[in-house]
């Protein structure tokens, strides 16, 4: 169980807009770091900008809320200085994709021993709605009018291709999965990165006929299939290109991590 309180209420209410997937997600690691028996006092958080970056300030953790996209980097920083704490990063789409994805793709190349968790609403939530690099094929965004035209990153498989550990992603429909990853990706040594699959019913849901929040949870529902243990070859390469996505634990392995290389 975890000792003591895990929200700072006097932070409450939320921020986050009504059908908003960050609190079951902020629930889902609650859980999974309670299943962990993982001590809160080792625990850092750290985040940069946006929506679910914003999440670690709701916590009772040492948290570092960074500047955009260099999330990973403070990260990595972090974990080396002090290789006796337990790391978890906060980050979206936008954040970690767009302006982060060179940091994203050389941690998961460096294997360091981190937690990543990516709420991925397919938007820049926070910051306008415009298109990110996740958003998918025909959705209507603040900077794509008539519909997005541009291939989206997988960034699971990416993740995979990076060398990460241990690499799952499922929806917030899917709260047991979510957080049986969680402990696992918590207690995996090396990266391990956990994507969640989110409603935005403000920014990526009123401009797709999807304001009301089971519309939006229905259309992600509609958009994924569940296969564990997934490989990504090319009939699959081909389900995604046709804009399926897939959920479930894709890649687990045990390379050692950054900064144990030589011991």
């Amino acid at each position: 169980m975890i000792k003591g309180q895990f929200y700072r209420r006097d932070m409450f209410p939320m921020i986050f807009c009504p059908g908003c997937g960050i609190f079951t997600v902020l629930e889902c690691l609650k859980e999974a770091l309670s299943q962990a028996s993982i001590d809160m006092e080792k625990v850092a958080f750290v985040s940069g900008i946006g929506c679910s970056s914003r999440a670690p300030g709701y916590i009772m953790a040492d948290s570092l809320h960074t500047t955009h996209g260099r999330a990973l980097a403070f990260a990595t920083g972090l974990k080396l200085a002090s290789p006796d704490l337990k790391v978890i990063v906060m980050s979206g789409d936008g954040d970690l994709a767009a302006i982060g994805g060179n940091h994203f793709i050389h941690s998961c190349r460096r294997n360091i021993d981190l937690l990543t968790i990516c709420v991925n609403n397919f938007v820049y939530g926070m910051t306008g709605g415009q298109l990110s690099p996740t958003t998918p094929v025909g959705c209507v965004t603040a900077t794509s009018p008539y519909g997005n035209e541009e291939h989206p990153f997988d960034l699971s498989a990416l993740a995979c291709a990076g060398g990460a550990n241990f690499v799952a992603r499922w929806t917030v429909r899917q709260r047991k999965e979510l957080t049986d990853s969680m402990v696992r990706g918590v207690k995996k040594k090396g990266f391990s990165f956990v994507e969640v699959l989110s409603p935005c019913p403000t920014q990526l849901g009123r401009r797709n006929d999807m304001v009301e929040v089971k519309k939006n949870l229905d259309w992600l529902d509609s958009l994924t299939f569940s296969k564990d243990g997934f490989e990504f070859k090319d009939r699959e390469i081909e389900l995604l290109a046709s804009g399926r996505i897939p959920t479930g634990v894709f890649c687990e392995r045990d390379k050692a991590p950054y900064g144990e290389m030589s011991k």
